[in-house]
């Protein structure tokens, strides 16, 4: 019976620990989406909703670390339970940055003047969608600890490096043929560069949600392969 309990009290400890996560990563992919509404319209009250919002995300981090440590010291959780946990102790972190993402570019927004003017306006959200996409298919390949999904996912950050570099060229033009723009062109260069970072983290989760998986590493994969 004691030993049932046990059991049970784990579960319920990593069922809290998995919807911390899934609360925490939804945070963060709202916060994406307003940063980009709040840049491609000027709204100033998204920025203040994702600002106020990263503190939500920020406190959340805390929640799963205090939560994590403690199934480590009482559970003494080893193999596949153990990597479990410390997967969900890294992607905690790993969101936590995201949010920062997007309150860097929530804040960029209030910074770029003349909108209609800016050609790569038009790339950036959809570059920003793509990179959302990919937040939230790996939240999900979490959540279903489906190794697949999380190798297709790491497969798109080639399209999000790709966007990165036609805005960056775009912009570096349009800053030589526009000098008066120099300044918001920085701002949207900036823009990009967390929207690439973004897509980055979102690779790193989906690299712990397949050691998590499976015991095993992408990279290690490939390097075999390599060999």
């Amino acid at each position: 019976m004691a030993q049932e309990h046990t059991v049970k009290a784990f579960d319920d400890d990593i069922t809290r620990l998995r919807g911390l996560i899934a609360e925490m990563g939804g945070l963060a992919e709202v916060s994406l989406a307003e940063s980009m509404d709040a840049l491609v319209k000027g709204n100033d009250e998204l920025v203040k909703a994702v600002i106020a919002r990263d503190r939500r995300i920020d406190a959340l981090e805390a929640e799963i670390d205090r939560l994590a440590v403690r199934i480590i010291a009482l559970r003494a959780p080893m193999a596949d339970d153990l990597r479990e946990v410390i997967a969900a102790l890294k992607i905690a972190g790993v969101i936590e940055r995201i949010g920062d993402y997007a309150k860097n570019i929530a804040k960029a927004s209030g910074k770029v003047e003349n909108r209609k003017k800016f050609e790569p306006l038009t790339l950036i959200p959809a570059m920003a969608e793509l990179a959302g996409s990919m937040v939230h298919d790996v939240l999900t390949a979490y959540a279903a600890r489906d190794a697949a999904m999380a190798a297709e996912i790491i497969a798109r950050d080639d399209k999000v490096d790709a966007f990165y570099d036609s805005i960056f060229r775009n912009l570096v033009s349009h800053m030589v043929e526009n000098p008066a723009t120099i300044s918001s062109a920085a701002q949207l260069l900036f823009v990009a560069r967390n929207i690439e970072r973004i897509g980055d983290h979102a690779t790193n989760v989906a690299e712990m949600v397949h050691y998590a998986a499976t015991g095993s590493y992408l990279t290690d994969k490939e390097e075999r392969a390599e060999g």
